[in-house]
């Protein structure tokens, strides 16, 4: 769980850093080393990164639920 959090964290990091830079690509100065195209693709691998630790947090958490329930069942018995 923590590794898929921290998936999320930096995903969403990647992706602020890649949109400062787009915004910054409008100032003459500060933006004529920004490569749009690079930037489009580092916020696609950012969003899918994000999508994929959160499918794996989604997975945990159903293995988690599978484990209380097997526990409540045997207590049962």
């Amino acid at each position: 769980m923590s590794a898929a959090r921290y998936g999320m964290l930096t995903a969403a990091r990647r992706f602020d850093a890649s949109a400062e830079r787009v915004a910054r690509s409008g100032d003459p100065e500060a933006g004529k080393d920004v490569d749009l195209a690079d930037e489009v693709v580092q916020q696609v691998e950012a969003k899918h990164q994000f999508a994929a630790s959160a499918q794996l947090i989604s997975a945990a958490d159903d293995m988690w639920r599978a484990l209380i329930s097997a526990q409540e069942q045997t207590q049962r018995r």
